[in-house]
């Protein structure tokens, strides 16, 4: 499911949210003394203010990965058998990294205001059901 800009959105899971608190007028880098802890509820509602996608990067794996597979659909059926097997093995392989990969291809962030007042920002999309 991707959540769209407006879209009206519930908190699909119970959320704890705890680390050190960084007052509004300091600098991101400086860390403040505070530390806090807040509590959602699941079935908070809010709306989506902003969709962000994050596309991974591949590693040397899903690229050759890429590489083989091309030259086994492209060539295979001209090589020798013994080629060809060697191909599909080494393929067969690396399709593990392909398939890890392609699941996490694309990581789609949300900033959602709660009707409560509070901003989620950089929430993944998982963490909401459609209202």
């Amino acid at each position: 499911m991707t959540l769209n800009v407006g879209q009206r959105v519930r908190l699909a899971t119970d959320l704890r949210l705890a680390g050190t608190v960084t007052p509004a007028g300091e600098p991101p880098e400086e860390k403040g003394a505070f530390a806090a802890s807040l509590a959602l509820a699941a079935g908070v509602e809010g709306t989506v203010e902003r969709v962000d996608e994050h596309q991974r990067q591949q590693g040397h794996e899903v690229g050759e990965y890429l590489r083989l597979k091309s030259l086994l659909d492209d060539f295979g059926h001209q090589m020798p058998p013994a080629s060809r097997t060697q191909l599909e093995e080494q393929v067969a392989a690396l399709e593990e990294h392909w398939v890890v990969y392609r699941r996490r291809m694309l990581h789609v962030t949300v900033r959602v205001r709660l009707d409560n007042g509070f901003v989620l920002d950089e929430a993944p999309q998982e963490a909401f059901t459609t209202a």
